[in-house]
């Protein structure tokens, strides 16, 4: 895996609260890496179920993500099946609108954001 994995303070924030750990977080992209995807939402944000500690996906977590093949992951938000069952039309554009911003910036914008505890990298392979 080649790509890159970012989190927003408030996904970073939310997934601490729910114990998914980076590991977890990573199988989900190397989930979409081998093309399973649960909803492409357009412009590069998917929907991924992700399992509860302990539990399936079925009833686990849903997360959204700026995805872009074997480049960036930008996990933007996260919620529990048992909190709510999706997003309204009006969060689904704003969400669409944030992933395009993170899917278009270049790495050094990434990286600057990072220096400003804006995201938190959480994988980087380097070769």
């Amino acid at each position: 895996m080649k790509i890159r994995i970012f989190e927003t303070k408030n996904f970073v924030r939310w997934a601490k609260k729910e114990k998914l750990s980076d590991a977890t977080l990573r199988n989900a992209v190397n989930e979409l890496e081998e093309g399973l995807i649960d909803a492409d939402l357009g412009a590069g944000l998917i929907k991924k179920r992700v399992a509860r500690r302990g539990q399936g996906k079925r009833g686990g977590h849903r997360v959204l993500l700026a995805f872009k093949d074997k480049d960036r992951s930008v996990f933007i938000f996260g919620f529990s099946k048992n909190d709510r069952e999706n997003l309204d039309s009006e969060e689904k554009e704003m969400y669409k609108k944030i992933a395009k911003m993170y899917l278009e910036a270049s790495m050094s914008a990434l990286e600057k954001m990072c220096s400003k505890d804006q995201l938190v990298e959480v994988y980087h392979e380097k070769k």
